[in-house]
């Protein structure tokens, strides 16, 4: 992975924050995502397939649903930018109200998805 490319995907603030989401909480459904940012799905569908191009998530189709996670391949080094980004916005808005506000979530995905 090229840092150029890295630090351009984490220059945009949808990607930084589904990043955010993701580092807390694992892997995560586009459904979760939509919710938990308030963005249309089409827009977080988008920015995902940025970040999955780049090799920073990686998705999983489960039915109708896709799931996302940080790469299981990750350099070291890449894994540890993103980590220091979530620990440097956790307390910090608006990710520390994503994170309320999936957990608040109702009827979150486990074994079905939402929307």
């Amino acid at each position: 992975m090229d840092p150029l490319e890295l630090f351009k995907q984490l220059s945009d603030t949808t990607r930084l924050r589904c990043l955010a989401l993701m580092t807390t909480e694992g892997e995560l459904c586009v459904c979760e995502l939509t919710h938990a940012l308030d963005l249309s799905q089409p827009k977080i569908s988008r920015h995902l397939a940025q970040l999955r191009e780049s090799g920073v998530v990686q998705s999983r189709r489960a039915g109708h649903w896709v799931h996302y996670r940080i790469h299981d391949e990750l350099p070291e080094w890449a894994a540890l930018v993103i980590q220091g980004m979530q620990a440097a916005t956790e307390r910090q808005e608006p990710y520390r109200s994503d994170l309320q506000v999936l957990k608040d979530m109702p009827n979150r995905p486990g074994a079905t998805c939402c929307a």
